[in-house]
């Protein structure tokens, strides 16, 4: 059992003790999604259509975007050879990118978004203007300020806003708390709405001194995959341009953002000074039930699947970040908030959790006064870099790390993985108890260690007793441990292929990183299988732009280069026959395709109604990934409701082209699952 923060008691005993409202009253609170968004064949758009605008002001419109393009493309000329002033290209591009999309996606979904349309224009012209001079104003403005990022994802021009405080100065030598705010569900958040309401309004919190960032998230997905990778990129840009203090980062957000800040929370909690996730959801089926009022028929693999993004799966990861959670006492996505609480108390942890008297889903003013003024008090601590006491639980490697502790091998994924860390500095001495894990390692940066230099530090690992290497001069030190059977050695596992961090799977997880789509050039197998393999391209390319906001990087097979190989993820469409590169590869796979079919063990699928979908390591470049024929998993039907947005497909699957693809899946699931740890077919 874990010590309670005692230090972060509830408001009032009377918050301490509301009880479980009934489901009925629960559910008041309005949204936009419910019961309705539960119909398989009356799928609704997501992003909605746009409205019409006047053809007068189209052609305006059109001409602004044409000419900013232009003027953009002399500024880039003009930038090729200052690195430096060639950075802040983004925060032009984000503007001709907000009006441009709008324009040919029809996606104003107001008529006064024209007026927004103008005044980015404006702004994109004022900033090339200003670039072109040598200068860059709103680098060092105050107030609130659009930027922009190149995503190393897909290439594509990312927005992100920024609160300024007054007190910000570009000379100081001050180092700023920074506070990373989640949004909640916008089904008409394309870029041109974030960034009017970025240039328009604060936010729900401006702390004094305080420079806050507004994440888009790649438009409406908790934060989740690609959205994920959006949170990371933007923190990183905004510490290249602004001074800011590691140990005072916050994470906070409220309904879809509180569900990205339970998240961002659980799985990376040893980075922040504190979190205040507000509402939202935390886990999966349950809510889904509470809130949807939805009948769950997961597949097996679903069901483990969902333990990569629930929070409870997550719940000992708290005991690592001092954590304030909100809720009006009559908002059912207070669920989410009350499934964490059980969940922390299963690992002897007590959830603070302010409740907005009277109140649905919005902030309660008394209550967010006191809110403010304890995550105040925890930023102003800051978080504890090098804590003596790791605990922590996963289930997959692409979240491996807490603080001091980074995974690098577990015995099976999607089974619970812990580790409860303790060190003993006077002694130079680490304890560690560990739960399906075979590799780890103890990282201790520069300035971090805290050990003596002068001795070796002794590792007391499920009661096996390692002598390791000194700390360095630099007072850092890293040691890898290793499982064999049952005992542990010093060092990182055997050469070989085996899931580590960062390729792992499933499917999903390649969209998470730099990837290409390969198109085949050839002819397929036959007109079904290259029908569909036509039709779910097409599809997967269509809907990475609608929900995730950016033209996927294509070529054809034969135009993959060496470096296109080194630097990407491969998403391969067609079969062995249609697409030349995964013919190169179709004999180094686990699973193999041929003109018979795809076999699986002693299982031969014919090639005539059958299609081969996977990720695996790519064996022309195993740091990388490749995958056969799908995009993101989740589909159509899962953007109703964001708490449906995870993994559908697991490491592989086998698809018969006989049941016609729909809003779940991109045809018949006849069989899947994930390889072994060392990438074979179980």
């Amino acid at each position: 059992m874990l010590p309670s923060f005692h230090w972060y008691r509830p408001l009032t005993a009377r918050l301490r003790e509301i009880i479980w409202l009934p489901v009925a009253l629960l559910c008041t609170a309005a949204s936009a999604d419910g019961p309705a968004d539960n119909q398989l064949d009356q799928v609704r758009r997501i992003p909605p259509a746009g409205v019409p605008i006047p053809e007068s002001d189209r052609l305006e419109l059109r001409s602004g975007v044409d000419q900013l393009g232009a003027e953009l493309a002399l500024l880039r000329k003009a930038l090729e050879k200052n690195p430096t002033a060639a950075r802040l290209l983004p925060d032009v591009e984000i503007y001709h990118k907000s009006v441009a999309w709008a324009l040919r996606y029809d996606e104003f979904f107001r008529t006064n978004e024209v007026t927004a349309a103008r005044d980015q224009l404006r702004e994109g012209h004022a900033r090339v203007a200003a670039l072109m001079g040598g200068q860059s104003p709103w680098t060092t403005n105050t107030g609130l300020i659009v930027r922009g990022y190149r995503s190393k994802v897909d290439d594509s021009i990312q927005p992100y806003g920024l609160v300024i405080p007054k007190s910000y100065s570009p000379t100081t030598s001050h180092r700023y708390r920074l506070d990373c705010w989640f949004h909640g569900r916008g089904e008409q958040l394309s870029e041109l709405n974030f960034i009017n309401d970025r240039s328009r309004s604060p936010g729900e919190f401006t702390p004094p001194d305080t420079i806050v960032l507004h994440l888009y998230g790649r438009y409406c997905n908790g934060s989740r995959f690609a959205g994920e990778t959006d949170f990371w990129e933007a923190l990183a840009a905004t510490q290249r341009e602004y001074p800011i203090d590691t140990d005072r980062i916050v994470v906070r957000g409220f309904s879809l953002g509180g569900a990205a800040c339970w998240h961002i929370t659980t799985h990376h909690a040893s980075h922040w000074a504190a979190a205040a996730p507000g509402a939202g959801f935390s886990e999966t089926a349950d809510f889904l039930k509470v809130f949807q009022h939805e009948e769950l028929h997961p597949s097996d693999w679903e069901q483990k699947l969902w333990r990569m993004y629930d929070s409870t799966s997550h719940a000992l990861n708290t005991a690592m970040v001092p954590l304030v959670a909100y809720s009006g006492e009559i908002d059912s996505q207070r669920q989410a908030a009350q499934a964490m609480e059980k969940a922390m108390e299963a690992e002897g942890l007590e959830l603070t959790h302010l409740i907005g008297p009277k109140t649905g889903h919005s902030y309660e003013p008394v209550t967010k006064q006191e809110l403010n003024r304890r995550i105040d008090l925890l930023a102003a601590r800051g978080r504890v870099r090098v804590p003596n006491d790791v605990h922590f639980v996963t289930h997959t490697l692409r979240y491996n790390e807490m603080a001091w502790v980074h995974l690098e091998g577990l015995e099976q994924h999607w089974e619970q993985a812990r580790v409860n860390a303790h060190l003993d500095a006077p002694a130079n001495l680490i304890t560690i108890d560990t739960t399906n894990v075979t590799s780890l390692t103890l990282d201790f940066p520069s300035g971090d260690c805290p050990f003596a230099v002068g001795k070796p530090v002794t590792v007391l690992i499920n009661g096996q007793k390692l002598t390791t290497t000194r700390p360095g001069s630099d007072l850092s030190w890293h040691q890898t441990l290793t499982r064999e059977g049952n005992a542990w050695r010093t060092g990182a596992p055997a050469d070989g292929l085996h899931k580590r961090p960062g390729l792992q799977g499933p499917i999903d997880d390649a969209f998470m990183d730099s990837f290409l789509v390969v198109l085949p050039s050839g002819t397929p197998l036959n007109e079904t299988v290259g029908a569909w393999v036509k039709t779910e391209s097409a599809h997967a390319l269509e809907h990475w732009r609608l929900e995730f906001r950016g033209d996927a990087r294509q070529r054809l097979d034969k135009e993959v280069s060496d470096a296109d190989i080194q630097d990407h993820n491969l998403i391969l469409w067609g079969d062995p026959s249609s697409n030349a590169l995964l013919a190169k590869l179709a004999d180094r796979l686990p699973i193999h395709w041929t003109q018979d079919g795809v076999t699986v063990g002693d299982k031969v699928f014919p090639a005539t109604n059958h299609a081969l979908v996977l990720i695996c390591p790519n064996p022309l470049n195993p740091s990388k990934y490749v995958v056969l024929n799908s995009g993101f998993t989740f589909r159509e039907y899962d953007y109703l409701n964001n708490a449906r947005q995870t993994s559908k497909l697991p490491d592989w699957a086998v698809l018969d082209l006989r049941t016609p693809a729909n809003a779940r899946f991109p045809g018949g699931v006849e069989q899947g699952g994930f390889f072994n740890e060392n990438w074979e077919l179980k």
